[in-house]
């Protein structure tokens, strides 16, 4: 009797204990956040895409936006706004051109040109602070390091040296740094000029806003707006860095002129040589005139500039420091990316 007692009393106790267990389920469920929640899951959060990245994750700048004085109420094209923020005219126009674009061709997509801002400040400073001719064009080559699986990923030339001038291994190039291989599917022609080169802001601005659209993406969706910064470098870091910017740019920014220049080429063609003078006993004689004046002492000739080192022969153009766009400070010269100053990979070798 005392047996059938205690083994009633037990199956009593285990189903109050599945009751009490499903009162406390059904509680917490009804407390449990919305779907907004688990997207800042760490297991829910987006990684990166497959494939070869934009940049082949080389070097970006690390440095944050600057703060912003609340009282000063800063709005698109604040005069107030801090230097930080600036953006030359050159650059700001072809990332507008490059949503204008987006906008008609892939409306879903919601591209912000400030985006492309964000992008353009940590890959390459806005071109140097606009240090582009006219139609767009780095006035000098703004080049990656050589990606030759020393510290960074080992991309061997894709190009022939096209881009990067380079015929061993590629780089990343121009002011969006693209490497030749993922510019072969992006690349585009966003000034008109019936080329698509990495080198210029415009062709470059419109090649990252198709690549930042691509597979359908809707960029006012933040998981779509993650996979498609973290597509362009694989870098959590990175990723953290741009959104920063993103949304520094949204607040607003300063237009300031470009700094402008001639453009040049990343692979100039072989100087011809020169042709020789004609020496004093082969070049015909010619007789004075009544109204030649008397020759003055001879001025020693000029000796040449030394010539700039292409990329790829074996040796590294001088590295600068990259700068944020300002208005009337003359900028370092030429050189690679990197330079000196807060830059950062993501320490992956792929």
């Amino acid at each position: 009797m005392t047996g059938r007692n205690t083994a009633g009393r037990k199956r009593r106790g285990v189903r109050a204990a599945a009751v009490a267990t499903a009162a406390m389920a059904a509680l917490t469920a009804s407390r449990a956040p919305g779907p907004a929640a688990h997207a800042s899951d760490p297991a829910q959060r987006p990684t990166p895409p497959p494939g070869q990245s934009v940049t082949g994750d080389t070097p970006y700048r690390t440095e944050l936006p600057p703060l912003r004085a609340r009282e000063t109420g800063v709005g698109t094209d604040d005069s107030a706004a801090p230097v930080g923020g600036a953006l030359p005219a050159t650059v700001l126009a072809a990332y507008r051109q490059a949503e204008s674009d987006l906008a008609r061709s892939a409306p879903g997509c919601r591209l912000r040109w400030q985006l492309l801002a964000a992008i353009g400040q940590v890959e390459s400073g806005q071109a140097r602070g606009g240090r582009v001719s006219a139609d767009g064009t780095t006035v000098a080559p703004i080049l990656g390091p050589r990606l030759d699986g020393n510290g960074f990923a080992l991309i061997r030339d894709t190009d022939g040296g096209v881009h990067d001038g380079d015929t061993a291994y590629d780089r990343a190039v121009g002011p969006m740094q693209f490497i030749p291989s993922t510019w072969a599917t992006w690349g585009s022609d966003g000034n008109g000029d019936g080329r698509s080169d990495p080198g210029n802001v415009y062709d470059a601005a419109l090649a990252a806003g198709r690549y930042l659209c691509a597979g359908g993406r809707d960029l006012s969706d933040p998981h779509d707006l993650d996979l498609a910064i973290l597509g362009y470098n694989h870098s959590a870091a990175y990723l953290r860095t741009v959104r920063a910017w993103f949304g520094y740019f949204l607040e607003g920014h300063r237009t300031v002129p470009d700094l402008g220049g001639s453009a040049t080429r990343p692979a100039p063609e072989p100087s011809r040589p020169a042709r020789p003078r004609p020496s004093a006993s082969t070049a015909p004689a010619r007789q004075a005139g009544p109204h030649d004046a008397s020759p003055g002492p001879s001025s020693p000739t000029p000796s040449p500039a030394p010539s700039k080192t292409a990329p790829g022969s074996g040796q590294e153009p001088a590295k600068p420091v990259l700068p944020v766009a300002t208005s009337g400070v003359e900028l370092p010269g030429d050189g690679v990316l990197p330079g000196a100053g807060p830059l950062a990979g993501n320490g992956q070798v792929r």
